[in-house]
């Protein structure tokens, strides 16, 4: 059997800017899987993008109904505060871990592309950008509420499905490989 024949629901996790949405879409166009994205779900779309939050009870059951409705699913992004029925709903979990300074020149370098200079000169998306920032460094010593890298990990240890750890600075296609690899292998 190769990974073509195989039913599987994945989801690639990890810090923000740890690559967790690329690695989904990409390995979502190799397998011809349905590609979620949980900040899709998280967030409403609006003018200043990411800053209305959905309600939670209307995300959760958007997602599940999106992710019900595919055999074939990838879901990128944390699901940590989701409910715990996610702890047995996937095959595989892929969790990405980049060192800190790396991930946060990604996240700065990203923030710029996506929005330019707006995040140093409009006051309100100033001060969103250093809110969110701030939060991102918090993650790898466990200084920000919610997401960070104690929560994945105890988050980890719930999931009763086999779990591939990549970390370092490792390019999209190496990952990719790896995930592959595992499949063929592990699933």
């Amino acid at each position: 059997m190769t990974v073509a024949d195989t039913i599987m629901k994945i989801h690639v996790m990890g810090a923000s800017c740890a690559g967790s949405t690329t690695l989904g879409n990409t390995l979502a166009k190799r397998l011809g899987y349905t590609y979620l994205d949980t900040d899709a779900y998280y967030f409403v779309p609006s003018d200043i993008p990411f800053s209305v939050r959905r309600d939670p009870a209307e995300r959760i059951a958007m997602m599940k109904a999106d992710f019900e409705a595919n055999d074939d699913v990838i879901v990128g992004g944390s699901l940590v505060s989701w409910g715990d029925d996610w702890h047995t709903r996937f095959d595989l979990v892929v969790f990405l871990y980049v060192p800190h300074d790396i991930r946060m020149q990604r996240l700065h370098a990203r923030e710029l592309e996506r929005y330019g200079d707006k995040i140093f000169t409009d006051p309100y998306r100033a001060a969103q950008y250093k809110k969110f920032t701030a939060w991102a460094t918090g993650y790898d010593d466990n200084s920000t509420d919610g997401r960070n890298l104690n929560v994945h990990q105890v988050w980890l240890g719930k999931l009763n499905c086999p779990i591939l750890k990549i970390e370092g600075d490792t390019s999209v296609d190496e990952r990719v490989k790896r995930v592959m690899d595992f499949i063929e292998h592990s699933c």
